[in-house]
């Protein structure tokens, strides 16, 4: 691949093989504000995934939110627990607080429906190879809700890579900072260690966690982290964190995520022969500006607006309609659950921690 034509057809869906026929009926289980504001409106843009039924402690409450994203009705978690209405639907997304993911999760796969699961899979590994087994037992479909693997910016990054254009890889820079206090109340379960797992970096900084991996296409033989917290009502979880992985080609990575930050993202990956950065990845819009460096060759690329939410959500009911299996799936997300419980270990022990 020459520099020239890295960038040709930005936007392609190269996981888009077969033509799939067909509607995905989704159950959203979990109503707060990023299924409101993302999710349920890429559900309804989306080529293959149709919302027909809200999963909320409150029904009433989002009546009017049911009708204006075309659901035929909306239940409590009991009734979901217990099969209500597992007739309206055939896969469910599940967007409560880290802790329930497993619950809501294998009680879908034991109704033989499909599950697409944000991140984290759940709060621990052991819970998370629990959530995996009942899925594949169940024959369901079950994606880790990483929607950047199905960014363009993102995906023509891997490109660049497998084509040698940047050289073998030798360090990662990523980071991700949200100053969470400006967006929620300090009772947020963000800041539970019972209902998240942990702290900035379960909720930030698993993105450049599994960016990377999924980038350099191989898990982390080592971790290195520590975390700091200021106090209250950061005292029960990681306020800030930086992490530094390294992997069996010799590349190593060092992350950083905050809780209580100006908010930032980047992402910059530097090679032998090249580097390319990507501005702004993790923030939710992704401006698809990048910067590529190749020998003497530098280029700047401005790539089309699309909505990686949407990707996520076609790109789940393209493999649920073509029986493919996804590249997030439960197996991604416990991997990444396996690094972060090291880094934990790392952080408490203020010693690099070996992963098998």
């Amino acid at each position: 691949m020459g520099l020239e034509n890295a960038f040709a057809n930005f936007a392609r869906r190269d996981w888009q093989r077969d033509s799939a026929e067909g509607t995905v009926r989704m159950a959203v289980v979990g109503i707060g504000g990023f299924a409101r504001n993302r999710a349920l409106p890429a559900i309804g843009e989306s080529e293959h995934c149709r919302t027909t039924t809200l999963v909320t402690s409150d029904p009433d409450r989002v009546a009017s939110l049911a009708e204006d994203v075309g659901a035929d009705r909306a239940i409590d978690y009991d009734a979901y627990l217990t099969g209500e209405a597992a007739d309206a639907y055939d896969a469910v997304y599940i967007a409560t607080p880290n802790a329930t993911h497993g619950e809501y999760a294998i009680a879908a796969a034991e109704r033989g429906k499909h599950v697409v699961c944000e991140k984290p899979l759940e709060t621990n590994p052991e819970d998370a190879r629990e959530v995996v087994d009942a899925c594949a037992d169940a024959g369901v479909v079950l994606m880790t809700a990483y929607r950047l693997q199905t960014e363009p910016a993102v995906r023509r990054t891997r490109d660049l890579i497998r084509e040698g254009v940047l050289g073998e890889i030798v360090q990662v820079h990523g980071g991700f900072s949200h100053p969470l206090l400006e967006h929620s109340g300090p009772d947020t379960w963000r800041l539970d260690p019972e209902l998240a797992g942990g702290g900035a970096l379960v909720d930030l900084g698993i993105y450049p966690l599994n960016t990377v991996r999924f980038l350099l296409e191989c898990d982390p033989t080592g971790v290195y982290a520590r975390t700091h917290s200021s106090g209250e009502p950061f005292d029960r979880v990681d306020e800030h964190v930086a992490f530094q992985l390294e992997f069996p080609t010799g590349a190593t990575a060092s992350c950083t995520a905050s809780f209580d930050a100006h908010a930032s993202s980047r992402l910059e990956l530097i090679g032998t022969d090249g580097m390319v950065s990507i501005s702004s990845p993790f923030g939710g819009v992704v401006p698809q500006e990048m910067v590529v460096e190749s020998g003497d060759v530098r280029m700047e690329y401005t790539g089309p607006p699309v909505d990686e939410v949407r990707e996520e959500f076609d790109y789940f009911g393209y493999c649920v309609l073509t029986g493919t299996d996804p590249e997030p799936d439960g197996e991604d997300g416990l991997a990444d659950l396996r690094v972060i419980e090291a880094a934990y270990e790392s952080a408490d022990s203020g010693r690099r921690i070996d992963l098998e």
